[in-house]
């Protein structure tokens, strides 16, 4: 393998597995939009995974293949990759999918050694280390529902007995992955928590169940301190209570509403103070039962059909601002 020492302009994306064996024509996720629209304006990008990260002594490095474009759609170079030290990079977008295992944390390590007032890293590697989507909701308790964190068994089932209906989730999945509603009449209630808390050493959340979650929950999309008004509304998918199937069926249009936007510019400020760029909210009633910042879906298909628009523009608009702000081109007001 070759190090390339002399880079400009260049971004790297850290992606999940997936999205690497999925690459083109992929437009149901987000980096497929965003990396499409940095190669448009001329960047140099990369993509790896994150079993591509290493270091050599207190050197952070990244196992990397070169995206292009072609007839509009973009493409990688399925050849050896190339290792480059990631502080050569002017951008690092960091986006794999949990779970956040040992594999995952190990992979946020590697950004321990890379310099980040000359390496803008969108998310911050160590922000998202300490800040775990469903657990510090609670860091605005007036804005999320009802909930507890335990291992404790009877703890829970307390809780779902005082709330009568509840939702169970573990700390660190996506997708819905092992989220379960229960409420007084679930025959099975011990075998869930027995299973979620794996026989009580692993914590779970527990949240107060909102009747408005039969309407779907809402992604509010924040970049920086930015608060988009283009949203959606994830539909719960058939047989089941949660969206959990990525289909145009179940999306539909939705807006902010004033209470939402100052809400989540809240939360903006504070994600942003940590360099926890990129988030996606999800509400139901007003409560905030999630914050993504791990790897953040902004639904742009479905927010284009939807609204008959390119929010991939509206939002590499944004992306640009915040690159050049963090580079000291343009001042904060214009951003």
């Amino acid at each position: 393998m070759t190090i390339n020492t002399n880079l400009t302009q260049t971004v790297l994306f850290v992606i999940d597995d997936l999205e690497l064996k999925y690459f083109e024509f992929n437009d149901l996720v987000t980096n497929f939009w965003m990396i499409k629209g940095l190669l448009e304006r001329d960047f140099e990008v990369f993509v790896c995974i994150k079993s591509g990260l290493m270091t050599e002594g207190n050197v952070a490095m990244a196992n990397c293949y070169e995206a292009y474009l072609k007839d509009g759609n973009i493409f990688y170079k399925k050849e050896e990759p190339k290792k480059h030290i990631i502080d050569h990079f002017d951008v690092v977008f960091f986006r794999p999918d949990p779970p956040v295992d040992i594999d995952y944390i190990n992979a946020c390590n590697v950004f321990d050694y890379v310099n980040s007032e000359t390496t803008i890293v969108i998310n911050n590697p160590i922000a998202v280390k300490n800040f775990n989507e469903k657990f510090h909701i609670n860091y605005f308790p007036e804005h999320v529902p009802e909930n507890i964190v335990t291992t404790n068994a009877e703890e829970i089932k307390s809780f779902i007995k005082e709330h009568k209906k509840a939702i169970i989730k573990p700390l660190n999945m996506c997708f819905g992955g092992g989220v379960y509603y229960v409420d007084t009449h679930e025959k099975n209630i011990n075998t869930i928590v027995k299973n979620l808390t794996n026989n009580g050493k692993t914590m779970v959340m527990v949240q107060k169940y909102l009747d408005g979650a039969i309407g779907g929950d809402k992604r509010i999309l924040i970049l920086g301190e930015h608060v988009f008004d283009e949203c959606i509304i994830k539909l719960p998918g058939k047989d089941d209570f949660k969206f959990n199937e990525h289909s145009d069926k179940y999306f539909k249009t939705a807006t902010l509403t004033e209470e939402e936007k100052q809400m989540a510019q809240e939360v903006a400020k504070r994600l942003n103070a940590v360099e926890l760029y990129m988030a996606g909210l999800d509400v139901i009633d007003g409560k905030i039962i999630e914050i993504n910042v791990t790897s953040p879906c902004y639904f742009i298909r479905e927010i284009n059909a939807h609204n008959n628009e390119r929010f991939q523009d509206i939002l590499m608009d944004k992306i640009i601002s915040l690159i050049e702000l963090k580079q000291g081109k343009i001042p904060a007001s214009l951003c």
